[in-house]
């Protein structure tokens, strides 16, 4: 009778004679699987099912396991799902996934290696294929059990590197093959949520230098590297699910399971990196809110021209300071108020600097309340570098500006502090009438052509989504240098895949990898592109509470037509034609 555990259980019994016995029971103890064999038959856990033989082999090992929790709290409790990992140890992880999973994943099947069926009593939780032949005719049953799985609601486990990870020559890392397509195959044709994880952890260094001899004595040293598990402490990551109208938008199949591979890379937990602490260490309470009556009262008094339209029931206006001292309290205090719930706030009352003496306030208003919804801050450069000082720019203390640079070379406004009150912030009406107001002024206006800005990344994002976004969206130029750079290194697979592919097409897939609530780029990010913005730099603004901010210009007159009919309206045209641009 054979081991319970032995090469034996992979040879049809049909093809057995005496000699080959005695070969693969020779083989079973160079390669440390009798060893294996013992903790088996010492723990008695021959014949038992699947999920106790999985967490009792576990147990014989010792091997201690963190991150399960957050792994099953990311999985779907129902209908398809598609989850993958990488393979660090050849064997193990398998046993550790296929366990957790089925704790709130009960239908959970594993595509897996032919090789695991040593341990017969897990033979439930396997579909098993050839993964070291990709095209292997053999495998097409199994792929089509997997997809077939998948389609009717289950969830499906993946290895998709096929063999464990090793040590690339041409990169001097240790890390996964290449994915097999089969992966992003899978998911995508039966539309399934993509669940990305990572397994921490590496083999011993003969396993790896045995494997720069032959890579086949890597295959051949899995069962010893799985009784070196013992003791082991092994760490278990998971991005949140992505669903398949975020990972499949126009990207063929190759860079689909490139990304996935990235996707898993990027959830390393030796490059997850925490915010510093806030300089903000106090929140004082808010100030007093400004009466209605008395923001209506000084906006009864602006010239005819600083009132740009009314929609519905709504006004926008523009003014300076010493005009609407006690509107522009009130916008201060809105502003304090809803940075705050953006870990921007100031920690004072209200959110002000002696800028907004400087700086027009262009804002929207109820009609009737005279309740300010909304509000941007705009620097007129032309004005404000009359006398050559830079300082007399907000934006100045966090870039260099060269002269080179756009603000430099003609009539810009320098956009700023924008905000939402809270019941506007998901609606488009809010975002629709300050860049209406916007539009309505430069058309007043027309020799401003060209806006530039910062768009504040709130540190209530991670902060390798912020490096994706900068990655993704920055056009390095010489023309401005950041002051504080914001600092975030990536793992090294993931930047072979963003040099090789780019990120900004994929910034929403690995955003929602990385963001608990499924957060995207922000929405005025998201906005300015959709103009036509070139973004220049990222850096970290020391007045506002160290948060990063991006800075973009954006030639307005170039913007898509349609949006110019739209915030222009009717004034679009002459606009447009105001300046010719030099030939």
């Amino acid at each position: 009778m054979p081991a319970a555990i032995s090469l034996l259980n992979l040879i049809p019994k049909d093809k057995l004679n005496p000699l080959k016995k005695v070969i693969v029971k020779t083989l079973d103890k160079a390669l440390g699987i009798s060893q294996l064999n013992e903790l088996y038959i010492k723990t008695r856990l021959q014949g038992v099912d699947k999920t106790t033989f999985a967490k009792g082999l576990l147990d014989t090992l010792n091997i201690q396991l963190e991150g399960v929790a957050g792994l099953q709290a990311k999985i779907p409790k129902e209908g398809p799902v598609v989850i993958a990992s990488n393979h660090p140890f050849g064997g193990i992880e398998g046993v550790i996934l296929a366990w957790a999973i089925e704790q709130v994943r009960p239908d959970i099947k594993v595509m897996a290696n032919q090789g695991l069926k040593i341990f017969p009593e897990l033979q439930d939780y396997f579909i098993f294929t050839n993964p070291l032949s990709e095209n292997d005719p053999k495998n097409a049953p199994s792929i089509r059990q997997c997809l077939k799985h998948v389609k009717s609601g289950g969830a499906l486990l993946l290895f998709p590197a096929g063999r464990v990870s090793y040590f690339h020559k041409d990169t001097k890392r240790i890390a996964d093959h290449t994915w097999n397509r089969i992966v992003a195959s899978i998911a995508s044709r039966a539309k399934a949520p993509y669940v990305p994880v990572f397994v921490s952890g590496l083999n011993s260094p003969l396993f790896y230098r045995l494997g720069r001899i032959y890579y086949r004595l890597r295959l051949l040293m899995l069962a010893r590297e799985l009784t070196n598990k013992q003791n082991a402490k092994i760490k278990v990551s998971a991005g949140f699910p992505i669903e398949e109208k975020h990972y499949a938008k126009d990207a063929d199949l190759t860079c689909r399971t490139e990304l996935f591979r990235a996707q898993s890379y990027l959830i390393s937990p030796e490059y997850e990196t925490s915010w510093p602490a806030d300089p903000v260490t106090h929140m004082q309470p808010l100030a007093d809110e400004v009466p209605y009556h008395e923001v209506l009262a000084e906006i009864a008094q602006l010239p005819a021209e600083q009132h740009l339209l009314d929609h519905k029931d709504f006004s926008v206006y523009f003014g300076y300071q010493k005009q609407l001292p006690k509107t522009v309290d009130e916008i201060a205090r809105l502003r304090e108020m809803v940075f705050r719930e953006h870990n921007e706030g100031s920690g004072e009352p209200r959110d002000t600097d002696h800028f907004d003496a400087t700086y027009i306030q262009l804002f929207v208003i109820k009609k009737d309340t005279g309740q300010i919804i909304g509000a941007y801050r705009m620097g007129q450069t032309d004005k404000l570098l009359a006398d050559g000082n830079l300082d007399n720019l907000y934006l100045n203390r966090m870039f260099d500006f060269g002269p080179e640079f756009v603000n430099r070379q003609k009539p810009c406004l320098e956009m700023g502090r924008s905000f939402l009150i809270p019941e506007y912030q998901r609606s488009f009406q809010g975002l629709f009438l300050l860049w209406r107001g916007i539009g309505a002024y430069v058309c007043k206006y027309p020799q401003y052509r060209t806006l530039y800005g910062t768009v504040s990344i709130s540190k209530l994002y991670d902060m390798r989504s912020v490096a994706v976004i900068e990655q993704a969206m920055v056009t390095t130029t010489n023309n401005v240098a950041r002051r504080y750079p914001y600092s975030y290194t990536f793992q090294p697979e993931f930047c072979d895949f963003a040099k090789k592919y780019g990120l900004k097409e994929h910034i929403t897939p690995l955003l929602k990898t990385i963001e608990p609530d499924g957060k995207d780029i922000p929405v005025l990010l998201k906005h300015y592109n959709k103009l036509g913005a070139v973004f220049h730099s990222l850096g970290v603004d020391k007045s506002f509470n160290d948060t990063p901010g991006l800075l973009l210009s954006v030639d307005l007159p170039s913007a898509p037509e349609k949006l110019l009919k739209l915030y222009l309206a009717d004034g679009w045209e002459d606009y447009k034609k105001a300046v010719k641009p030099k030939e």
